[in-house]
């Protein structure tokens, strides 16, 4: 399309003077033009102007299609804006951005740091726990804030995390007038007058944070004891290989530890947690909140196989718990070719089944010895848990 109907335009708190000639002439040319009130105040829009609705909906720009749109976004509107919301529902070259500097440039460019090697996280609508899974001594982000509540809040949670020591900046309107840089440490934050739109700059220190690798702690985790444990946890993660952007059924999941180390492992990653008992789908729903990973874990109260044909076709399969034959079947039926499946087996019966798929379906078949020193008497002894037996193919 030559002359697309949208201009998706981004806008900083400098106003209509940070706008390049081309975002002028696409505002100057649209016949409506949708934004925050913040910012058709700043684009003096007028009676052109029409505000988001609320709860936001991309549906009244969709329904003028074939009008001459504008939409007003800050910064980079592809970059936590509104850009990405309307182009899911635009056919290609329906059209065209003009990007302006995004919070998280300024940001950087205010602060001398790398954007390349910083974390950046929107958390307009998202509970702090987002930021579990990169907070660790030194690491620096930056989090796109709600209102002018939210600095303090953050400080206070961040405080009773253990990274009370961790430096903010409060960064205020940037690119504008108005803007403010104020430092301080987020165990000292004190509440002051804060100008929106408002953005917070973290180098933490204090606790250690989350390890980088699977494996992690049992403590970390609510569970009533149905938790694969911590070593075994780390060699099933290695042998369910995930990658980026992929989707674990996890079948039996108990606490969901399982789940929890898979999203943990790459960008993107995803769970279905399925989990007869009402008590242990409330320790994964917890696990996922506590980790900061509820958007990319989903508990399911049912049993298998009754469950799996309304989930989303899986990347990956753990059957952690209720191995039988007529799982075994219906997975391997339902499962699409390249999925790869591990089930870890304690009894002799179920260890029994999976040498016996083994022998049918091939894959690799490993046993798993662990032993614990612990006191014996005055001195130390081994103490071994039950071994483990793991069957892992691809379909």
């Amino acid at each position: 399309m030559d002359d697309p109907w949208l201009s998706v335009i981004g806008l900083g708190e400098d106003g209509l003077n940070g706008l390049t000639g081309a975002s002028r002439a696409a505002l100057e040319r649209a016949e409506v033009v949708f934004g925050g009130p913040r910012h058709l105040a700043l684009a003096e829009i007028g009676a052109r102007g029409r505000p988001w609705p609320v709860p936001f909906s991309t549906e009244p720009v969709l329904a003028l299609r074939g009008q001459r749109v504008a939409v007003l976004a800050s910064g980079d509107p592809f970059w936590f804006g509104a850009g990405g919301s309307l182009s899911a529902d635009l056919a290609p070259g329906e059209w065209r951005a003009f990007p302006a500097p995004s919070t998280a440039a300024l940001a950087a460019s205010r602060l001398g740091w790398r954007l390349e090697e910083i974390c950046v996280i929107g958390l307009h609508a998202a509970p702090f726990a987002r930021l579990v899974p990169v907070l660790s001594r030194g690491a620096r982000m930056i989090c796109l804030l709600r209102d002018a509540a939210a600095p303090q809040a953050l400080a206070h949670w961040l405080t009773a995390q253990g990274f009370g020591a961790s430096r903010l900046w409060l960064l205020q309107a940037l690119g504008g007038p108005r803007e403010r840089i104020a430092e301080t440490r987020a165990e000292a934050f004190e509440a002051s007058d804060c100008e929106t739109p408002v953005a917070v700059a973290i180098e933490a220190f204090g606790a250690v944070g989350l390890s980088a690798v699977p494996g992690r702690s049992d403590a970390l985790f609510a569970s009533d004891g149905q938790i694969t444990k911590a070593p075994i946890r780390a060699l099933t993660l290695a042998a369910l290989a995930p990658r980026a952007n992929e989707r674990l059924w996890d079948l039996g999941a108990g606490s969901g530890a399982i789940s929890v180390e898979w999203a943990l492992a790459a960008p993107g990653c995803r769970a279905e947690a399925v989990e007869p008992r009402a008590d242990r789908c409330a320790n994964i729903a917890r696990n996922a909140e506590d980790f900061g990973l509820s958007h990319r874990i989903t508990p399911h109260q049912a049993s298998a196989p009754e469950a799996l044909a309304a989930l989303p076709k899986p990347d990956a399969v753990f059957l952690g718990g209720g191995a039988n034959p007529a799982v075994l079947r219906v997975l391997w039926a339902r499962l699409p070719i390249g999925t790869r499946l591990v089930a870890n087996a304690v009894t002799l019966e179920t260890e029994a089944l999976l040498v016996a798929q083994h022998a049918q379906l091939g894959g690799q078949l490993l046993r798993i010895d662990i032993a614990q020193a612990s006191p014996l008497g005055r001195m130390r002894g081994w103490t071994p848990a039950r071994p483990i037996t793991q069957w892992s193919v691809t379909r």
